[in-house]
């Protein structure tokens, strides 16, 4: 019987195999989608943004001297501290379906938690919400979107197998432009406008937009994802993190700024140019075919990933959420795009689940995360 090996991931040797596994294990899948390599690269830098508030452990599982599997065990201290838990967050597994590999990973980061005085885990889950979370269980005929991770559909099994339960599931649709439009939802966003003195906000640059708003777009994120599964408080360096990944894929045609009376923002949703099957092709690495696939998705998108909406919780019960509807029916329709993806919406959010009947929604995927208690 072959003996399944555990390491650490320590070396410069074992980093590359750990980012690089995946792209391996789905070798000419259509769906799959890396995370790009150099955002990857950042794990292994103590200078890491995420480190000012969590630690994080990474594990390699070996077979007759190559790689099977891998994992990641991430103990968000600001998480924990908010929701007044003992948890560590498993993320990033991915392993050939051998029940055996799955069990030495997962007993890895269990163990880890122990040391650290945990008595859950839970997962797949990233650092923030902004990461890739969520096991995939349907949709797995679907390419991802790049903000999302794809997994075979054995995983669930591996995992149920352990004695992790579900502890919440999201949903992911695909929007289209209604079959007919008889002009209320654009009446409704007019008559919302006017009532509460609102309108859209401007820019001509992409830096003029992150030096007018994206103050107020994080705090508007804090205060609207407070209660939202999983969400931890934004920090400078995510702020820092994030803003340029904004330099990178933002497209001003597809963010709606909404500004009150004061020109203060009350709401701001953001759309990506879906990059995708760029990142699929080049296989995370931004080599300069790379980065031209990229950039030519993004000036050219025939698809939009709906990424983040931040609303002030003063007109969440506002009907605001009509004229962000709206606003993407535009963006759908003025530059033609096939659809929009949503990306992570939690099952039992009510609200944006309404939001969606508004167009001709296809729920294409779900996925979910698990829990188990530390004895």
């Amino acid at each position: 019987m072959t003996m399944i090996e555990i390491k650490e991931v320590k070396t410069k040797k074992q980093q590359r195999e750990f980012i690089e596994y995946p792209v391996k294990l789905y070798e000419g899948n259509p769906n799959f989608v890396p995370a790009l390599y150099s955002d990857e690269v950042q794990l292994f830098k103590s200078s890491y943004h995420y480190y000012s508030t969590c630690e994080a452990v990474y594990y390699l599982a070996y077979k007759d001297g190559k790689v099977v599997g891998r994992i990641s065990g991430i103990l968000q201290k600001a998480a924990n501290q908010k929701y007044d838990q003992k948890r560590v967050r498993f993320t990033r597994f991915d392993s050939i379906d051998d029940q055996d590999v799955a069990n030495a990973l997962f007993e890895a980061v269990e163990s880890w938690a122990k040391s650290k005085g945990m008595n859950e885990v839970v997962g797949p889950l990233g650092f923030s919400d902004l990461e890739r979370e969520g096991l995939l269980i349907h949709g797995f005929d679907q390419m991802c979107t790049f903000e999302e991770q794809y997994n075979a559909p054995y995983y669930q099994s591996l995992i149920e197998n352990l004695g992790y339960e579900k502890e919440v599931d999201w949903t992911e649709s695909m929007l289209y432009l209604p079959k007919e439009d008889d002009g209320t939802l654009r009446k409704l966003s007019d008559f919302i406008m006017k009532r509460y003195k609102l309108h859209f906000g401007t820019a001509r640059t992409i830096n003029e937009w992150i030096r007018l708003y994206a103050d107020d777009f994080f705090d508007l994120l804090d205060k609207s994802y407070e209660n939202i599964y999983g969400t931890v408080p934004f920090t400078e360096e995510m702020k820092k993190s994030l803003i340029s990944t904004f330099k990178l894929v933002i497209d001003l045609r597809y963010v709606a700024v909404i500004l009150d009376e004061k020109n203060k923002p009350v709401c701001i949703g953001l759309a990506f140019p879906s990059i995708a099957k760029a990142v699929n092709k080049c296989k995370g690495h931004l080599t300069p075919a790379g980065i031209v696939r990229v950039l030519h998705a993004i000036k050219n998108p025939k698809v939009i990933d709906l990424c983040l909406i931040g609303v002030d919780p003063k007109y969440q019960n506002s009907g605001i959420s009509a004229v962000f509807a709206d606003k993407l029916m535009d963006m759908l329709r003025n530059d033609n795009l096939d659809h929009a993806e949503t990306n992570l919406n939690l099952e039992h959010n009510v609200a944006i689940k309404n939001l969606w009947k508004r167009f001709g929604e296809v729920e294409n995927k779900r996925r979910r995360a698990y829990v188990k208690k530390l004895v």
